[in-house]
Formats: structure tokens, sequence, C-alpha cells
């Protein structure tokens, strides 16, 4: 079979995936496209052929080269499927992108690469309501991990300081699951007393208990046949919890005042801030319970840890503060907000755009009207944010590491040159130039 005939059987076999799909050379040209890529990207415009890292990113080099993983150079090594996420450019921004990449040959045993790009429909790389939102590699990891545990029906923990997102996380568990289209229900954990615990939960059939006029639905049967989302499980008191453990390993329940137990259908997703295997060692937090739910451990990164992601966040956030008029913050107030230690996390950041947009005079907030937005922090939380500023970053789980990464930027800011930098940092020259480039 000559080169055009094989391309030809090929571009037919691009048309059986339903997304977007491409076959690359081992020189990062793109050969082929199904009609899915031609429909969603415009095909290759024209040309014969084009570099593929420069028609997803619109780099001048292989993806390896700027600091991301390279899909085909994996398949290349392995001689197997490779699978990765990135952030594509298309017609409608940036996207998250799935990318599945399956090494081929043809008869005269040249190799080639057929991928397939899965848009990432629960997050998003552009300002918008309701979705997690990021492009940092923090995130993105983040986003890889909630598309892998989403297929399965497989129990996930979500840990992560208050502010970071958890609710929206789970969110996107359930929006990549094959439960989406069933319901998602939360469940507020630190709400529910002693009386009301198994009546939330479970429901009560009508004259179970003086005042049931009549039956109601718990959250456990409403969630059936989609997601339970436990915010805050930590919070469920420890003489309660066994209660909850035979919910989960029984999947039936039964409301109150009925004899007849229910079989319940959910896929349970919980969240917390706290630490639960300390609670665990503290006698707090049933050990049986905790290995239960925390099938799949996934913590968030905090806003300090994906602090690429800040500007991306603002914009959004000033979008739908203020929806009538298009509003920016300026570098200066950019970089001001990125200084700060945000133990709030993305909800902390949100409050102090709250109060610029109120103070603002004009459409473009400026460093002033940011740093008045901080001054209006209570008094007690102001202090507390200057004495305990190392205590802050520890509890936010920042490793040495990215302590030190942004130590170095900060020092690289005000110093004249590398020279006086590393005298300051107590270093040699060439010590730091190793750590810059790291």
């Amino acid at each position: 079979m000559t080169t055009a005939s094989w391309l030809k059987t090929m571009r037919n076999v691009l048309d059986s995936y339903s997304y977007p799909a491409v076959l690359i050379d081992v020189d990062y040209n793109v050969v082929a496209t199904n009609k899915s890529y031609d429909f969603r990207f415009g095909g290759l415009s024209g040309h014969r052929s084009a570099k593929c890292y420069f028609l997803s990113h619109g780099y001048q080099r292989p993806c390896d080269l700027e600091g991301e993983t390279c899909p085909m150079q994996e398949a290349r090594y392995s001689g197997q499927r490779a699978s990765v996420l990135h952030i594509h450019n298309t017609p409608q921004g940036k996207e998250h992108v799935g990318i599945d990449t399956i090494p081929i040959t043809d008869d005269s045993e040249q190799t080639y690469f057929i991928e397939v790009m899965k848009p990432i429909r629960e997050v998003s790389a552009e300002p918008i309501a309701n979705k997690m939102i990021g492009r940092s590699r923090a995130f993105n990891e983040l986003v890889e991990l909630i598309q892998r545990v989403g297929r399965t029906d497989t129990n996930v923990l979500l840990m992560g300081a208050s502010g970071a997102g958890k609710e929206l996380a789970a969110q996107a568990i359930h929006s990549a699951s094959s439960r989406a289209n069933m319901p998602f229900v939360t469940v507020e954990c630190s709400g529910l007393t002693d009386s009301l615990f198994e009546s939330e939960l479970f429901g009560h059939v009508r004259g179970a208990f003086t005042g049931a006029t009549h039956s109601r639905t718990g959250l456990v049967q409403s969630a059936q046949g989609g997601t339970l989302f436990l915010d805050e499980v930590g919070d469920v008191p420890l003489h309660l919890q066994v209660k909850l453990l035979r919910l989960i390993e029984t999947k039936t329940f039964r409301s109150v005042g009925d004899t007849k137990p229910t079989a319940a259908d959910f896929r349970l997703v919980c969240a917390t801030h706290k630490s639960l295997s300390d609670m665990v060692e503290n006698g707090e937090f049933r050990e049986d319970l905790y290995h239960r739910i925390s099938t799949f451990p996934i913590r968030l990164p905090s806003l300090t840890d994906r602090i690429e992601d800040l500007p991306l966040l603002v914009e959004s956030i000033l979008m739908r503060i203020e929806d009538k008029v298009p509003l920016k913050l300026t570098e200066e107030a950019l970089e001001l907000l990125a200084r700060q230690p945000f133990k709030g996390n993305v909800r902390e950041l949100k409050n102090i755009l709250e109060r610029a947009v109120v103070l603002r005079n004009e459409d473009v907030i400026g460093r002033d009207v940011i740093q008045r937005s901080l001054d209006l922090l209570p008094v007690t939380q102001a202090k507390n944010s200057n004495l305990n500023s190392l205590r802050q970053l520890a509890e936010q789980g920042i490793s040495l590491e990215i302590l030190e990464q942004r130590y170095l930027k900060e020092l690289m800011s005000v110093c004249a040159d590398k020279t006086q930098a590393a005298d300051i940092a107590g270093c040699s020259l060439r010590t730091l130039y190793r750590k810059l480039n790291q």
C-alpha cells in the first residue's frame, strides 16, 4: 500500500472517532484530521501539514520544551497509549482538553500517532461563572484527578482549606460521571443537629414523632441515582458517625418511623477542611468510617499554590459582581493582591474585590482602591495576618519548595542584581542560578 493510500485509509479511521482526532508523524506534523476536528478547529486551514504544538498552543517548539508533558513523546518511548491533560487554543478561547495518544505504524514500519482530543466541560480556562477556573499546573493536576475518578463510582474525599472550592470540585466530579444527568444533593454536615440528623438524611413517615403531620423524603432518597455530597463531614458528631457508616456499608436506610429498609443508590463525595487522620488519632472520628470515605483522597491547592491563576480569577469574579460594566485591575493592583496570604482562598479574594467595586470611582481599579479594601479587614484579622503569616502558610500546606520559589521571586524583584540577591539569601551565586532555573 502506498503512503497516499495508507493516509486515505487512516482518514477513514480518524472519522470513526466522535471527538476531534488527528494523525501526527514523528516530526510533530499533523498530516490528517477527522471531520470533527475540521468542524471545531477549521482543519489545517489550507496547509498540507502543520506542527501539532503550533495548532494547539501557538508554540514555536514542542510542548515538553515549554514546560508541559508531550503525549506524543510519552507514547513514542513507551510504545503504548499515553493520556494527558492540556489547555488548547480553540475558536471559543482556551479550553481544557483530555488527550489520548496512540502509536501506530504503516506498512513500511514508519511510526505515526493518533491523537484524540476530548474537551473537558466541567472546568474552564476562561472567565465563566459557576465552574472551577484555572490554567496553572497545580489546577491542571487537580482537573486530571477529577477526570480520572469521575469516570468511576469510587468514594472521593476532598480536602483543603476553607474557600478552596471543594463544592465546585464535587460538582465537577459529578458532571464527569455517568450519573451527571441525575441529582447532585449537598448535605451540610455542620448544620445537622442530633435531632435532625436522621430525619434530614433518611426522611420520616407521617406520625413518626410529634409534629410529623406528613411524610418527608430525606436527602439520601433525593440523591437516588446521583451523587450525595457530604460537606464538612468532619463535623458529624462521633456518636452519629456509626449511622453514616451503616448507610455507606449497606447502601440501605430506614426512614424515621418506618420498619422497612430502602435501597440507596448514590455516588459518595465528602469534603472537609479538617485533618481527619489527626481526628482518628485523637478518637474524634471513626477509623472505619474514615477508610470508607477516603478511598480516593484529593487535596485541593490553595490560592497561593496556584497564584498564576489570580488574574483569571479576578476577571471572572469581577464579571460576576458587575455584569453591566467591564471592570479590570491595574498591574499594580494585581501585584498587591498577589502578595496577600489568602488564608480564605478564593472566597477571601471575592470579598476583597466586592469591597473594591464599592470603593471604586472608575472602571479601572487601581492599587490604592485594593489597599483600601485590604485596610477594611477587621483589626483582629489584619493583626493575625501580620503576626501569624508563617503559621498560615503552614496551615495551608504550602511546601518548602513552593515557599522558597515565592521568596526568591520577591527577592529578585527588590534586588538590583543576582549577586546582591545571593548575598541576602546566604548562598553562592551558582546556587542561586540553579534555584532560579528550577
